[in-house]
């Protein structure tokens, strides 16, 4: 017992050594230390393992990290003093996670109001996609990704994509397409059963539909007159062209190419049963079927002329056109709205034919 009771003193008298290089404050440190550790051992009495909760942790990291590497290297704790530093880098770890943490992760969300404009537009227009959709709100000025119109197009349970199964055409001749022209008929059947025909022809570039005219019967010297008619239209728009496409079809005369040579268009013909080679036009036709001619019931050759009157004046003013960013032929695309003009949407409809064609305009 003497023995042991000289060991305990002489450990203590070497203590009491080591703490008088310490100041007061790293002394105060350490007893607080001690002191929790204490209540962290009574608290788990009985255990075989001494277990920190992260509240102990962050308080053992605060009070000891301040402390240098020597001092803290002396003091006697329950765990080593990298544990202790490792501890204090996890919660200013965490600290600074929550400092520089944005309010509202992710993109802001879109406005009320172009979420509402964007279901009418589907609702008033069904066969509509959400490309189609997101052009017409360029043309609006409403400056939103077209993915976004999808996500919102999906919350709500819509088809985002209507028409995804319709065919597909080729690349364009991008090389070309600044001097190409493409013509092609289009046929459509009144109440009546009298078969109409249509002669368009439509510019690569640009998109621009000229519709030279309809007829019920379409002899070589009304399409010769067509011919006739498209030469002073790019004369006088001051068009260069050097080309037009057109397929195999009887109905066009040798004068037709006769009349195009002599300005210096060269006619181009496509392949048999290739219409991938006028494929611009070919889309327009569909355009022009899918739009107009399956929507409306053409009772005579002059209501179908006044139709296409009315629907070459849209497709060239106001309808949208993925291939020109949105633009139209004979419009370009507006600027985008303010904040402001945003968030207080007043938009208009504009009918044509009574409502089988809708045009949006921004109220100003």
């Amino acid at each position: 017992m003497l023995l042991r009771l000289a060991y305990l003193t002489a450990t203590n008298i070497f203590a009491a050594l080591r703490l008088l290089p310490m100041s007061d404050g790293a002394k105060d440190v350490e007893i607080l230390a001690l002191r929790h550790e204490i209540t962290v051992l009574e608290r788990q009495l009985g255990s075989d393992r001494v277990k920190f909760t992260p509240q102990d942790r962050a308080f053992l990291a605060a009070l000891l990290a301040p402390l240098p590497r020597q001092v803290l290297h002396r003091l006697r704790l329950l765990v080593q003093p990298d544990t202790v530093l490792r501890w204090h880098r996890d919660l200013m770890k965490r600290r600074h996670a929550r400092t520089c943490r944005p309010k509202r992760p992710g993109r802001p969300p879109t406005v009320r109001s172009i979420r509402a404009l964007i279901l009418r537009l589907v609702r008033e227009n069904p066969s509509w996609g959400y490309r189609r959709v997101h052009g017409e709100l360029t043309t609006l000025g409403i400056k939103i990704a077209a993915s976004t119109v999808w996500e919102i197009l999906t919350a709500e349970g819509i088809d985002p994509a209507p028409d995804r199964a319709a065919t597909t055409w080729a690349d364009f001749l991008h090389s070309q397409a600044e001097a190409l022209l493409a013509c092609d008929f289009i046929e459509t059947i009144t109440p009546t059963g009298e078969r109409q025909y249509i002669l368009a022809v439509i510019d690569h570039i640009t998109r621009r539909v000229r519709i030279l005219g309809t007829t019920a019967h379409p002899t070589a010297a009304w399409v010769t007159q067509a011919a006739r008619n498209l030469v002073i239209d790019l004369a006088d728009a001051e068009a260069t062209v050097g080309y037009l496409i057109r397929d195999r079809d009887a109905k066009y005369p040798t004068l037709f190419d006769e009349i195009l040579s002599a300005t210096g268009i060269q006619v181009v013909l496509t392949g048999v049963r290739i219409p991938r080679m006028n494929a611009i036009t070919e889309r327009w036709v569909q355009t022009c079927r899918h739009e107009l001619l399956d929507r409306t019931l053409i009772w005579n050759e002059d209501h179908l002329r006044r139709a296409l009157r009315q629907f070459e004046l849209h497709y060239n003013t106001h309808r949208p056109h993925q291939a020109m960013d949105q633009a139209a032929p004979l419009r370009t695309v507006p600027e985008p709205l303010t904040t402001d003009q945003v968030s207080r949407l007043k938009v208009r409809r504009k009918d044509r034919l009574g409502g089988v064609i809708h045009e949006y305009q921004y109220a100003a």
